[in-house]
């Protein structure tokens, strides 16, 4: 049992945790929740022993314990799963789960023999089979979660913390997921699991505890509270609707992408178009060719294709040509192709339009300000403009990208899963936004993974199964049961 009692911290002005209560039972998965920001990892990390709390009391069995390090608590059994995996991606899966703690032999060699039998058992109690020589790079981000599981019951783990487990993850490897939490609880495991999933929450947690503004504001049995509850204590206010009502009506065709093909990933001659002022979906299973569609049409991978926009021809061999022509891509990456870490907010907000600041070469920071305090107003970026984005959460890093793009003034804009791993009320912001740009004009194509997302905010889909297009949705004929048809290869009735 560990108990977490008024913990504190700060960094600079920074109060991201302001008295916080957090209680974790033996055998349970217990959900943390919240907005972005709301300061769930901030609370886990100091568990783990990665920050050191300013104020506050932590008890593990009744024992009032202080990890200085990592290498403390991983003694203690508590294990830290980030959503960032830790992998060696070059190096094999055996050699992934004994990075650092390999077993040598007496004479100092190690002792592949002795450590294939240890990660063999491991396996073996998880149902998992996965070649210990394969390249851990190409394994999927499932059989890299799975890895990263076993390294922590190699340790003895007695606490897993899993921060957004399932954001990459396929339906099969969910479900996976769940019934190796479901085995381990039964053999005395406890897990933290953080999600903005609210499905996934009623599925697999016991307890769940919702923080709002670096304070706990509810925590319950998780059979003893519904939806609206949680996401009620996670706004502050309820949520009437969740998507918000379309008020544009799409205008002429502007766009029309013919014969595009990349063989590479076994695309062939896929036509489609986009009219002014639409939100134009793109669905499909995991692995359907969504996300290689847009990166072909953007130019960032290679291939065929014929591109007309405005009735005018146009050639798009990179993402200079893309950008030229009025199309911004927020990609599905944010982290590595959306955002330069190691700079600013203010300057990952302008890195798409700095012309649009500058006179003579020289950036006329005035404008620039003014440009990026208005994109955080509407964007609620509570954040100072000049703190380095790496330290945001992953919901006002996606905004950040957003900004970047929609100070760009782009007539096509491209979003490519653009509120994964976001809470319900940033997502409903984005929505918003989206609704906005729509108004002015801006066209939008967007890959969701989520159905009720694509649902919610289409005003036309386009379904595609293994490379190629199985369908055409209309507004009216979107649904759930006619995306899925499509989608697995068959054909609607009439």
């Amino acid at each position: 049992m560990i108990e977490m009692h008024q913990i504190y911290k700060s960094f600079g002005r920074n109060h991201v945790l302001q008295g916080v209560d957090f209680t974790l039972n033996d055998q349970t998965v217990h959900a943390l929740m919240g907005e972005n920001g709301a300061g769930k990892s901030t609370l886990m990390n100091i568990l783990a022993g990665i920050h050191r709390r300013d104020k506050g009391i932590i008890r593990v069995n009744g024992q009032e314990v202080d990890y200085q390090s990592p290498k403390f608590s991983e003694a203690a059994g508590i294990q830290f799963i980030h959503q960032e995996l830790n992998v060696w991606p070059e190096m094999t899966v055996l050699e992934n789960l004994f990075v650092g703690k390999e077993i040598h032999n007496v004479f100092g060699k190690v002792n592949e023999r002795q450590m294939t039998a240890e990660a063999n058992k491991i396996f073996d109690r998880l149902d998992f089979k996965l070649p210990l020589n394969k390249r851990t790079g190409d394994c999927s981000i499932g059989e890299q979660q799975m890895i990263e599981i076993s390294k922590a019951l190699m340790t003895d783990a007695k606490v897993i913390i899993m921060d957004e487990p399932t954001a990459a993850l396929t339906d099969k490897e969910i479900d996976r997921l769940f019934d190796m939490i479901n085995q381990l609880k039964s053999e005395g495991v406890s897990f933290v699991y953080i999600s903005h999933r609210m499905d996934e929450i009623f599925k697999i947690a016991d307890e769940v505890t919702v923080m709002r503004d670096g304070v706990s504001v509810m925590s319950s049995p998780t059979e003893q509270t519904n939806y609206n509850d949680i996401v009620h204590a996670m706004v502050g206010r309820s949520l009437e609707q969740q998507f918000p009502d379309r008020t544009t009506v799409p205008g002429e065709t502007i766009l029309e992408v013919t014969d595009l093909s990349n063989h590479s990933f076994g695309m062939d001659g896929i036509n489609f178009s986009l009219r002014k002022g639409e939100i134009l979906g793109f669905s499909g299973l995991m692995g359907a060719g969504r996300t290689e569609i847009m990166r072909s049409l953007f130019g960032l991978d290679k291939g065929s294709k014929r591109v007309v926009l405005n009735g005018k021809e146009i050639t798009i061999n990179n993402p200079q040509d893309a950008i030229k022509n009025g199309f911004g891509f927020i990609t599905e990456d944010r982290k590595d192709e959306g955002l330069v870490l190691g700079a600013s907010i203010k300057d990952n907000m302008s890195l798409a339009n700095l012309s649009s600041f500058s006179k003579q070469g020289v950036i006329m920071n005035a404008p620039l300000d003014e440009f990026v305090s208005r994109m955080s107003d509407r964007l609620t970026i509570k954040s100072d403009k000049e703190l380095m984005v790496s330290s945001l959460s992953g919901g006002n890093q996606q905004k950040v990208v957003l900004a970047k793009w929609v100070g760009n003034g782009p007539k096509v804009l491209i979003l490519d899963e653009p509120t994964r791993g976001i809470d319900v009320g940033a997502k409903r912001e984005i929505y918003t936004l989206m609704n906005e740009l729509t108004e002015r004009g801006i066209s939008i194509i967007m890959v969701s993974s989520e159905m009720p997302e694509i649902i919610g905010l289409s005003d036309r889909v386009y379904v595609l199964q293994e490379g190629r297009m199985t369908g055409e949705l209309d507004k009216a004929d979107i649904s759930q049961e006619n995306i899925m048809t499509l989608a697995t290869g068959g054909q609607l009735n009439g």
